[in-house]
C-alpha cells in the first residue's frame, strides 16, 4: 500500500519541492539510512548531529524496552522517578567544574528558553529583578521557542514571525570574517579584541550593564557553518560577565557529548559557563530530551529563598520533563559512549577529517 503524503507537514522542508520526489527513509543500522527503495544512505551528520553513536543500538534498545515494562511515565510535577535521578546525576558528574543541578526538558528549543527563564528567576531571587536585557549573536542559533529565536540571529527564521520577539534583546557581532578567514583550519591563532569590543563600547553601555540577565552563545557556531570561535574569544566573554554580573549560557545542544572530542565544548575551550543547555546526542536521538545544567550557586538562589517550603519556587515545567523512559535512553546512551570511548575517537578523528578537508 502506498504512502499516504498529504497530511503530514514536514518541518524545515520545501513541502511543495519535497512532494515533487519524495524521500522517505524505513530503517537504520549503524551509519546508513535505508530508503523505501532499498538504497543506502550515509548519515553523514548524524541525522541533525543527534545520533553520535549509530542506529540501532542493542543497548539502548533494551533499555527503552526494560524500563516500558517497569514504568512507562510518571508526570515530574511534585513526584520523582528513579531514572530521572540516576540520569542527572550522570549528566552533573560528566559536567564541567560546579555545574550539578540538572532540570529536564524535552528539547533544544525547550532547554534554551529554559535557560533564558532561570537567568530571570536567579536574578529576581537575588533583588536583581530589573536584570531582563538579553544577548545573543548574529546567526546563532537557539531553537525556535519564541525566546531561543529572539536570542538568535538567523534572520530566516525569524521572518514570517515579523516582530513577534522578545524586546529586551541585543545581539554580538558574528565570529567569523569570511575575507579574512575563509582558509583558516582549526580556531583562528589570534584572538582580536576587536570581536568583543562593541560588546563592551555599545551594547553594555545602551542597556547599562547592570541591566544584563544573561549572554547566551554557541561555543562553536553550529547552524550557521561550524564556525571555531577566535582563541581566547569565550575566555574574554566570560571575564567580561563575571565583571558585570552577567550570566553567561552554552548552548551545547550540538556540541556537547564528545561533538569536539570531550564532554562537552566547554570542556575542549577550558571555559565554565553558568549554565549549559544539552539535547540531541543525550539520547542518541532516539527519543526526545534536552534540558539545563546548572552552577550550584543558581539553584541555591532560586530555591532557598525566604518562601514557604512547601511554595513553588521556579513555576516552569513541561509534561515530558524527566520521562522515565527518556531518563532511561540518556543513562544508556552515556554509559554507551563511555564504553566505547567515542569522546576519544572525536578527538582523533576531527583532525584527519579537518586536515583532509582543508587539503582537498
Amino acid at each position: 500500500m502506498p504512502l499516504q503524503l498529504d497530511n503530514l507537514w514536514l518541518p524545515f522542508t520545501p513541502n511543495r519541492d519535497f512532494h515533487q520526489a519524495p524521500r522517505v527513509f524505513k530503517a537504520a543500522s549503524g551509519m546508513y539510512f535505508t530508503t523505501d527503495d532499498g538504497q543506502q544512505v550515509l548519515d553523514g551528520i548524524s541525522s541533525l548531529w543527534c545520533v553520535g553513536a549509530g542506529h540501532n543500538r542493542r543497548e539502548i534498545n533494551e533499555a527503552i524496552h526494560k524500563q516500558l515494562q517497569t514504568l512507562d511515565y510518571s508526570t515530574a510535577f511534585q513526584f520523582g522517578n528513579d531514572r530521572a535521578f540516576e540520569a542527572a546525576h550522570m549528566l552533573a558528574q560528566l559536567a564541567p567544574a560546579d555545574l550539578n543541578k540538572v532540570f529536564f526538558c524535552t528539547s533544544g528549543s525547550e532547554a534554551a528558553d529554559t535557560s533564558l527563564k532561570m537567568a530571570l528567576a536567579y536574578h529576581r531571587a537575588r533583588g536583581q529583578g530589573h536584570r531582563q536585557v538579553f544577548i545573543g549573536r548574529e546567526r546563532g542559533y537557539h531553537g525556535v521557542g519564541f525566546g531561543g529565536m529572539s536570542v538568535g540571529g538567523i534572520g530566516g527564521n525569524r521572518k514570517v514571525f515579523g516582530s513577534a520577539m522578545l524586546p529586551k534583546v541585543d545581539h554580538l557581532r558574528f565570529i567569523h570574517d569570511p575575507h579574512k578567514h575563509a582558509y583558516v583550519e582549526g580556531e583562528l591563532p589570534v584572538f582580536d579584541e576587536d570581536w568583543l569590543l562593541e560588546l563592551e563600547n555599545r551594547i553594555l553601555p545602551l542597556h547599562d550593564a547592570s541591566n544584563v540577565a544573561a549572554i547566551i552563545v554557541e561555543p562553536v557556531a553550529g547552524s550557521a557553518g561550524w564556525y571555531i570561535p577566535p582563541q581566547g574569544y569565550l575566555q574574554r566573554l566570560r571575564q567580561i560577565c563575571d565583571k558585570h554580573g552577567i550570566l553567561l549560557i552554552f548552548d551545547e545542544v550540538i556540541t556537547g557529548f564528545g561533538r569536539m572530542g570531550t564532554p562537552f565544548a566547554a570542556d575542549y575551550f577550558g571555559v565554565v559557563p553558568d549554565m549549559l543547555n544539552f539535547a540531541k546526542c543525550v539520547t542518541n536521538g532516539v527519543i526526545p530530551m534536552g534540558g539545563v545544567i546548572c552552577r550550584d550557586a543558581i539553584y541555591e538562589a532560586v530555591v532557598h529563598t525566604e518562601s514557604p517550603a512547601h511554595a513553588i519556587e521556579f513555576s516552569h515545567g513541561y509534561t515530558y520533563s524527566g520521562h522515565p523512559v527518556a531518563c532511561a535512553a540518556a543513562v544508556a546512551t552515556m554509559k554507551l559512549l563511555a564504553d566505547d570511548a567515542l569522546f576519544a575517537r572525536a578527538g582523533h578523528m576531527g583532525p584527519v577529517l579537518g586536515h583532509a578537508v582543508h587539503s582537498a
